[in-house]
């Protein structure tokens, strides 16, 4: 692991950004975007603002990811957030959650699973590229 700033990942990381906050707020009302895609892609923001920072390893970064989301899920499941004395409606009320669902575990795996698909893919994609080359 080594601190390395990216601006490829910072850039991907506002534009993901902004999609949640559009699902958030603007696609709301259609059920599937907001209860199951907002879950799927925040686990790529995660990924996304990580390495706008640091340099490591894909697999563990994705693993670690995959954790820290579920810790999260489960700190709601213990309404963490009400105990550390957060008003509803605040920001860390907000980020830390209020709800605990197992199918929002299942969206930040599927999440992390579809990032480590895409890395494979375009990682090999660039290994064939180095071999034509």
């Amino acid at each position: 692991m080594k601190l390395q700033f990216n601006l490829k990942y910072f850039l991907l990381t506002i534009v993901i950004f902004l999609v949640e906050v559009l699902i958030a707020t603007k696609l709301a009302h259609i059920f599937f975007v907001r209860a199951y895609l907002g879950d799927v892609i925040v686990v790529m923001l995660l990924y996304t603002f990580v390495k706008s920072f640091v340099k490591m390893d894909d697999k563990k970064l994705i693993l670690g990811i995959l954790v820290f989301s579920c810790l999260v899920e489960f700190a709601q499941y213990f309404t963490v957030a009400e105990k550390l004395g957060f008003r509803p409606g605040s920001l860390m009320y907000i980020v830390i959650g209020n709800s605990f669902s197992w199918i929002d575990i299942l969206c930040y795996a599927a999440g992390c699973l579809l990032l480590f698909l895409w890395l494979k893919l375009t990682h090999s994609e660039k290994k064939e590229q180095t071999i034509v080359d």
